[in-house]
């Protein structure tokens, strides 16, 4: 695999432990500024918002220059966000910091795909793109665990700080590995758009809110859930998010490899297995082992959802992946926000903190239904010779390449 994706994997590593991490440091937050959990909750569905609304603006406005140097401004952006944060005053300057951070989100990750897989071979666009990811898995690995056990011993200031400069050092990588791509001449904003007359696009989108929608449901609370309902530590849930995290990059280098072979049969395997272990999650959070299996299962399922949902997306927009590619992203991060509201919700009115896990399940449960739908529609519009749920040719149609 081409160097270029360590530097998409570098990026994916800082902006994956700054959406995370907030979830191990929720109650230092809360206690801090003085507002209740589901108050403290908005600073994840926050930033999930800022996502969906950063990732096409900015896509859009990145039209007009190199994919690289978008993805070097994102990274700056990014930086900035995360200082704020850290220096943040009051509750509303922290959200507002968050924000900022999250415009660059879902614009990298969207960009960041399209260059992903125009770097290797058609038969390996979905791997490519799981590699990338990667960095968003390791940092669940090393990233959030280290930032939570952090923020818990000397303040989450410091955590989002060191956040900071992981954006500096993605930054760094972007700008040292990734080749000058140019940008494509028939890539414009009319083009971009165009992609989203196919109703399979919505679909795909849809799917991606409500599936990975189901992971958030549960994870945004599992700090309160761990301490208050199966007995562990404050100490305790750094170890098991280690555990989520390594869930999350075995699903996704799984979910990588088979989307690449089948890819909508992966796609309703991995939703159903996730549904199904949200459901016992609700049960299992009252034993400590079992619990511990079900979050680092909710990592896997949920995650290996990832690359068979974002080839699936460009698949269907491929004369103009990039703007559908990052929609898509901000459809992860609509879903976490949905998720995280409903969670809040649900534990708001009295009903206790497993009760987002069912809310989960509503969530994935009804991506399997949709996905089952698109494959049905796709079996009826296909063209002659073409294999459902195989991957493609290529995500993008050729076109001249602007140096």
């Amino acid at each position: 695999m081409p160097l270029a994706l360590l530097a998409l994997a570098i990026g994916a590593f800082g902006i994956g432990t700054t959406e995370f991490v907030i979830m191990g440091v929720l109650p230092q937050v809360a206690g801090d500024f003085g507002v209740t959990i589901p108050t403290a909750g908005w600073l994840v569905s926050g930033y999930a918002l800022g996502v969906v609304i950063g990732a096409p603006l900015l896509t859009v406005l990145g039209t007009k220059v190199s994919r690289k140097k978008m993805l070097m401004f994102l990274m700056a952006l990014f930086v900035v966000g995360n200082a704020l944060s850290a220096v943040a005053p009051s509750f509303g300057v922290m959200l507002i910091g968050r924000i900022v951070a999250s415009l660059a989100h879902g614009a990298f990750f969207g960009i960041g795909s399209v260059v992903a897989a125009d770097l290797v071979a058609p038969q390996k666009k979905a791997s490519a793109i799981s590699l990338m990811f990667m960095g968003l898995t390791v940092a669940n690995i090393v990233g959030v665990p280290g930032g939570t056990y952090i923020g818990q011993a000397v303040g989450w200031r410091i955590t989002f700080a060191l956040v900071a400069s992981l954006g500096v050092i993605g930054f760094l990588g972007v700008a040292k590995l990734v080749p000058e791509m140019g940008r494509p001449q028939t890539e414009s904003v009319r083009t971009e758009f165009a992609a989203f007359r196919n109703v399979q696009v919505w679909l795909a989108m849809a799917m991606t809110v409500l599936g990975y929608g189901g992971v958030f449901a549960a994870i945004t609370y599992i700090t309160p859930m761990m301490t208050e309902v199966t007995g562990y530590t404050e100490g305790a849930v750094t170890w098991l998010l280690v555990l989520f995290g390594i869930g999350m990059f075995l699903g996704n280098l799984v979910g990588g490899k088979l989307a690449d072979r089948a890819l909508m049969p992966m796609l309703f395997t991995a939703l159903a297995a996730l549904t199904a272990t949200l459901l016992l999650f609700t049960a299992t959070a009252h034993n400590k082992v079992l619990a511990a299996i079900t979050i680092s299962l909710i990592g896997a399922f949920g995650f290996a959802t990832v690359p068979p949902l974002q080839k699936w997306v460009m698949d269907q927009a491929s004369t103009a992946p990039t703007l559908a590619s990052a929609a898509n992203i901000g459809a992860f991060n609509l879903g976490n926000a949905l998720a995280a509201w409903l969670g809040g919700i649900v534990i708001a009115t009295g009903l206790g903190y497993t009760a987002p896990n069912w809310v989960g399940a509503l969530l994935s449960g009804s991506a399997l239904l949709l996905s089952l739908l698109a494959a049905r529609l796709d079996r009826r519009t296909r063209k002659p010779g073409r294999v459902v749920g195989r991957s493609q040719p290529s995500v993008s149609a050729p076109v001249a390449v602007r140096r």
